[in-house]
């Protein structure tokens, strides 16, 4: 898939898109990380926006998500409502796909396209490509 993910041309004004990327950055291509460095867009993920800290114990799964969601919603109201950005690893889960898809309706704003890498959770894939957000190889290359 990631051979033909290259073109991203119809995506309309470039420092306004709003993208997403399911699944690791480490699982992209070369030629993806290339074309969307190129974008000048911020980049942004769960794991970006964590600080090293202290910690005693290892949080349980469901403290982690919401650690993850607080920070992501930080993040998300503090920019400015017309700044681009590819969003990376996130959401994970279709819980999280909702939540965010509120946060962008609190805002009046829309996602531009959704692209999966690696292990993409499919139920993430499925409510965007209901949405008709997803892109796969074939739908960004006839664009």
């Amino acid at each position: 898939m990631d051979g033909k993910f290259v073109r991203l041309e119809g995506l309309g004004p470039v420092q306004k898109s709003k993208l997403l990327v399911l699944g690791p950055s480490a699982s992209a291509s070369t030629a993806l990380m290339d074309r969307l460095s190129s974008l000048n867009l911020k980049h942004v993920s769960p794991v970006l926006l964590k600080t090293p800290g202290i910690s005693r114990r290892p949080a349980s799964a469901a403290a982690n998500e919401t650690s993850s969601l607080a920070l992501l919603r930080r993040w998300f109201f503090a920019r400015k409502p017309d700044a681009g950005f590819v969003l990376w690893d996130f959401p994970a889960t279709l819980l999280q796909a909702k939540v965010f898809d509120e946060w962008l309706e609190a805002r009046d704003e829309a996602l531009t396209a959704v692209f999966a890498v690696g292990a993409a959770p499919k139920s993430v894939v499925a409510h965007y490509r209901s949405l008709g957000l997803f892109w796969d190889a074939v739908s960004a290359d006839s664009r």
